[in-house]
């Protein structure tokens, strides 16, 4: 066959492919007005985000997070927005919370037709002054709290339609220094995500792995941070708040409502994010070197008074806040990562 004749066939194949895929999408595409969505951590950050991104396609809205004050600050902002929204707050690490829970979302929607699992902790700082309870931690919110959850749900969501959607990260996919318990359970959430996907297909339930790099959530003065703490967290909010290295949360929101919609297997989120799990798929050596090197340049460990974990916003600098972290500062705000300050001294 000529080069000429091989090209055209390349051509015709590729053109094959696309349409086929664009028949699939199609196919798997759901109408998300009037569905019940249930978002884990949905009172902030990210997962107040989706609750405004899927309100918006007409969804109804069940949030389940542990703070009833955020919750009820969440709940009124989504109401005004004209969202039906209901919200429980229940520690996801109880597994009998978590029954009751999703048996009272059952009884007031009915069923379940998307379950979201957005509810995350993190914590920064070297390794040595992690704990065998940072890795507890961090595997029982972005692991056994999926699975526990999932569990539960399974029987309400509908077949063909159902939509399960986990919010991992990129730390799932390549893991970086200071970041080892998060990494860690990441990648768990990412592998137990991926299985369900494959188990759960041939029953109409589409699983989305969603791998975000840093977004502009405002959640960095709700990190926990050891070791050095301010410097730790002053880095942390920095590349946090920068355009080059983070995405907006609102954006975010919306792609992943989408891939939501149209049962999309997998997400990578922001160039950079997609950028680093390129480099760690074609050259993992070299990307191994690179973050070993980069951990040179992290603060060192610190003494005893770095193995206690404390909040971001206890962490504060003369450069975290200010002028250099505007952004971060700012989705703090929009994303109820404030807390409403004690009255009487409740």
């Amino acid at each position: 066959m000529s080069l000429r004749r091989w090209s055209a066939a390349a051509v015709a194949a590729g053109a094959g492919w696309v349409g086929l895929r664009s028949y699939l999408a199609r196919r798997r595409e759901i109408d998300l007005d009037g569905r019940v969505v249930v978002i884990t951590g949905g009172s902030r950050g990210l997962g107040l985000e989706l609750a405004r991104a899927f309100a918006d396609e007409g969804a109804r809205l069940a949030l389940i997070a542990r703070d009833p004050d955020g919750l009820e600050r969440a709940t009124a902002e989504l109401a005004g927005r004209g969202a039906d929204v209901r919200a429980w707050s229940c520690d996801l690490k109880d597994p009998e919370l978590v029954r009751e829970t999703v048996a009272q979302i059952a009884r007031v929607f009915g069923r379940i037709d998307v379950l979201v699992h957005d509810a995350g902790v993190i914590a920064a700082g070297p390794l040595p002054h992690m704990t065998e309870s940072d890795f507890e931690d961090a595997m029982a919110i972005h692991f056994f709290a999926p699975l526990r959850l999932t569990l539960e749900a399974l029987p309400l969501l509908p077949r063909p339609g159902g939509r399960i959607v986990t919010i991992a990260s990129i730390g799932g996919l390549v893991a970086v220094p200071h970041l080892v318990p998060y990494c860690a359970s990441k990648f768990a959430e990412v592998g137990l995500s991926d299985g369900l996907r494959a188990e759960l297909a041939r029953e109409g339930i589409r699983v989305t792995t969603v791998c975000p790099g840093l977004m502009r959530t405002g959640s960095h003065l709700n990190a926990w941070f050891k070791g050095r703490h301010r410097p730790e967290f002053t880095l942390f909010t920095l590349i946090d708040s920068s355009p080059l290295t983070s995405i907006d949360a609102a954006r975010a929101a919306r792609r992943i409502v989408a891939a939501c919609r149209r049962g999309e297997p997998f997400l990578v989120l922001s160039p950079q994010a997609r950028l680093l799990w390129l480099a760690a798929a074609l050259a993992p050596n070299a990307t191994a070197e690179a973050m070993a090197l980069a951990a040179r340049f992290l603060p060192p460990p610190d003494g005893a008074e770095g193995d206690e974990r404390r909040r971001g916003r206890d962490s504060t600098t003369a450069l975290a806040p200010s002028v250099l972290t505007w952004m971060a500062d700012r989705a703090a705000v929009r994303n109820n990562e404030i807390p409403r300050p004690h009255v009487n001294g409740r």
